[in-house]
């Protein structure tokens, strides 16, 4: 059974930073891509970033060289770091992951969700 767990968000004055991490159940390797989503009230699920089991990363435009993701295989975590915070990076943020090829943007083709980690961002 997958078990995702996320874990790092909290409270940040704009300008801040935080490291969200994902602890995933078994081994990562099973995984085909990994990604993170974030969701404010009244919106819709969006995805931030996600990688890919051979490694390759994409990052949504809003937080292009402010967020990073990454992922450790060994400690079967995923890390999203991010930096330069902006109150409308406020959100609840999601960890998901699919054995299955496919987009990492797109939050109907993941199978694997964790509960989520709330994000605040004050201005």
């Amino acid at each position: 059974q997958v078990q995702l767990v996320e874990s790092g968000g909290g409270w940040v004055q704009a300008g801040g930073s935080l490291r969200l991490s994902c602890a995933a159940s078994g081994t990562t390797d099973r995984f085909y891509r990994m990604a993170w989503f974030r969701q404010a009230p009244g919106k819709e699920r969006e995805g931030v970033a996600g990688i890919f089991r051979y490694g390759g990363t994409v990052h949504a435009d809003p937080v292009k060289g402010r967020f990073t993701i990454s992922l450790d295989k060994f400690n079967n975590t995923l890390y999203l770091q991010m930096s330069s915070l902006k109150p409308e990076d406020a959100a609840m943020y999601y960890c998901a992951a699919d054995f299955r090829a496919g987009v990492v943007n797109n939050p109907t083709t993941f199978a694997y969700w964790g509960q989520g980690t709330q994000v605040t961002v004050s201005s």
